[in-house]
């Protein structure tokens, strides 16, 4: 009977393990993409070379949020930050975002915090 017991608990604890890193890996690639687009949305070919009038502040936000949520990272627009550097055809542009991402195992939850940025 205690070996039942032993291979249950251990099959128990192996499954958490399972489930906190499965959701740990997702969410650490997940955010990994999100700094991909990030790197991708702030080096905008168009607006470089003239072709049409650079995105507003707003509209930054949105493309970022709606990146975002094509990775299940839930965001609002105040949570991304857009920073203008220069000017004209040297201007460039910093995006950043700070989010929260939990991890529910039976029992207990925790937070995992990123911060990606255009510039990492």
């Amino acid at each position: 009977m205690k070996g039942k017991a032993k291979l249950v608990l251990g099959l128990a604890v192996l499954a958490l393990v399972a489930m906190a890193g499965w959701q740990i890996g997702s969410s650490e690639i997940a955010n990994l993409e999100l700094q991909t687009d990030l790197h991708d949305i702030s080096i905008q070919l168009a607006s470089r070379i003239g072709m049409e009038a650079p995105n507003s502040d707003q509209d930054l936000r949105n493309a970022v949020v709606r990146r975002a949520e094509e990775h299940g990272i839930h965001l609002e627009p105040e949570q991304v930050t857009v920073q203008h550097v220069g000017s004209g055809k040297t201007e460039a542009i910093y995006l950043a975002a700070e989010y929260d991402a939990r991890v529910k195992l039976p029992g207990y939850s925790f937070a995992l915090h990123f911060s990606p940025s255009s510039t990492k």
